[in-house]
């Protein structure tokens, strides 16, 4: 399961933003290291595709594709250096596959502001600064490792290592997280164990007063969004205190609610879509009377990987996948009216899934 970690300085709007994903009752008091151990909620990927599957299938339950959200302790200034929470904060946000950064864009005299003033960039540099010297750490120490060993040796199996983690060293040193530099296939897959927290992509959730999430931005988003460029991501802005507030409604109220204070979508919403496409995944299902299910896969997979995401089994020992497209079955309004108008195909093991489709896996163990 897709694992995105919530992190930030202490009192942002971390705790407030999680309890609106997960309708749970978390710790959010005004101090820092409220949440000391990690928080983690499941949270349902929003597709309206799955109501018409759920209309032409009427099976006896719908299950959408699901990640897990976790809220990380606030970091402070000296975290790699074992302050605050440190190391424990660290090795929890080592686990999560992309980081959702909150940055505090609201003046509030009344919550104390860790650093004293609301600054959204220094409080970006701050955190980018601890997880740096985080990774440079990891990297300083298996180099102190193999060095001699390449260096004895210009045939060592450690040398293409050595070379990748020589450009990591340069850029950390630069203050260049991880995720800025051009990596082949083979170099991110060299990396791939250690867990560098400045490899992992990364989204910014701009935490704005309720008039401010009305208009869509203010003063400090726009600095905000400047500086995200460098990552090539987004800035998602948003109201924690408005999400606490629709996380309390029925869908109904929730959608009257947003209109009446002229938002279209949810902060919640365009972050879980964000965090979706900025992992490059995309949806399909399988659907029959017991159940319409969503499944999570990363685009460029091939059908038996996506069948071994449901059981090894139907990996290992996979013959084809009946497929059709959701428009297919919006268009002709059932699966029998799609196979009558010859649109089920077969599909075998080089298919490459679209987003959409809608398989039943052949597999023989």
């Amino acid at each position: 399961m897709l694992k995105a970690g919530i992190v930030g300085l202490p009192n942002v709007g971390k705790s407030t933003l999680f309890n609106a994903i997960c309708k749970k009752n978390i710790l959010a008091a005004n101090y820092p290291f409220a949440t000391i151990d990690p928080n983690v909620g499941i949270v349902t990927v929003p597709d309206k595709r799955l109501e018409l599957l759920e209309e032409i299938y009427m099976p006896e339950k719908v299950l959408p594709t699901t990640y897990e959200f976790t809220d990380i302790a606030g970091l402070v200034k000296g975290a790699s250096k074992g302050e605050g929470l440190g190391n424990k904060f660290l090795s929890h946000i080592r686990e999560v596959d992309a980081i959702v950064e909150v940055i505090r864009c609201f003046e509030e005299t009344d919550i104390i502001h860790v650093e004293g003033d609301v600054d959204p960039i220094r409080d970006l540099e701050i955190i980018n600064t601890e997880l740096i010297f985080s990774d440079l750490e990891i990297v300083q120490n298996r180099l102190e490792r193999i060095t001699k060993k390449v260096m004895a040796d210009k045939e060592a199996e450690e040398r293409r290592e050595y070379n990748v983690l020589k450009r990591c060293e340069e850029s950390l040193l630069k203050d260049i997280p991880l995720r800025r530099l051009e990596l082949s296939k083979e170099e991110k897959l060299i990396l791939k164990n250690f867990g560098f927290i400045t490899l992992k992509p990364i989204i910014y959730v701009a935490n704005v007063s309720e008039e401010d999430a009305v208009v869509g931005s203010n003063k400090y988003t726009k600095q905000l969004s400047e500086y995200a460029s460098l990552d090539n991501t987004s800035v998602i802005v948003m109201s924690a205190k408005i999400e606490s507030e629709l996380a309390e409604l029925n869908e109904t109220d929730r959608i009257k609610f947003l209109s009446d204070i002229g938002i279209k979508n949810s902060g919640l919403d365009k972050l879980i879509y964000a965090t979706y496409n900025l992992l490059g995944l995309a949806t399909y299902f399988t659907c029959g009377q017991i159940e319409c299910r969503a499944w999570t896969f990363k685009k460029g997979m091939k059908a038996p990987e996506c069948a071994g995401i449901i059981h090894t089994d139907f990996e290992r020992g996979f013959i084809k996948a009946e497929v059709m497209s959701y428009d297919d079955i919006k268009i002709h309004g059932s699966e029998l009216a799609v196979k009558e108008a010859g649109k089920l195909r077969l599909e075998g093991k080089d298919y490459v899934m679209e987003d959409g489709d809608i398989c039943h896996f052949r597999f023989n163990v």
